[in-house]
């Protein structure tokens, strides 16, 4: 639902989300964000501007001096048969050195991750990423609480058969 400014509800005035990565912010534990812009070919643009477009299985890492996002998927352009692309090729993201060395240096030193949250257009009109250094959240080990649970029961049990 978009507000007055044209952006969507709760967002910056100007942005307009094409895509929200919710699992995301599941999964991490989000430390930094930055925002990034993306390298885009021919009709992925298109796509975008009709607002299709997942970023729920993708994610970030740096080969070769650059970083690279890998499994967006940007659904083909029906009416551009001919010049299509490919919907989850891997696309290069557009940062400035420091950025790329902060985010290479933060994966490699303290194992953190990068995460696509949010691919959006500015207020200018351009695609950009909002990324995140994310480290995983120490999901909850169901195996203690089974446990706990069937020895209580079982504890139930024997007082009421001894009492």
């Amino acid at each position: 639902m978009k507000d007055n400014n044209g952006s969507e509800k709760g967002g910056t005035p100007g942005r307009t989300i094409i895509s929200d990565n919710r699992k995301a912010r599941f999964n991490y534990e989000i430390e930094d964000t930055l925002e990034a812009g993306i390298e885009l070919k021919g009709t992925e643009v298109k796509s975008l501007r009709n607002g299709k477009a997942n970023i729920a299985e993708s994610y970030a890492a740096e080969r070769g001096g650059e970083i690279w996002i890998y499994n967006v998927y940007i659904p083909e352009y029906l009416q551009a048969n001919r010049f299509n692309h490919e919907p989850r090729r891997p696309r290069k993201l557009l940062l400035h050195k420091r950025e790329i060395g902060k985010l290479a240096g933060a994966v490699q030193k303290d194992g953190k991750t990068i995460v696509p949250l949010k691919l959006y257009f500015n207020d200018k009109g351009r695609a950009k990423l909002e990324l995140a250094l994310a480290r995983g959240k120490k999901l909850h080990d169901k195996r203690e609480t089974e446990k706990k649970r069937d020895w209580q029961r079982e504890k139930s049990r024997l007082l009421k058969t001894m009492g």
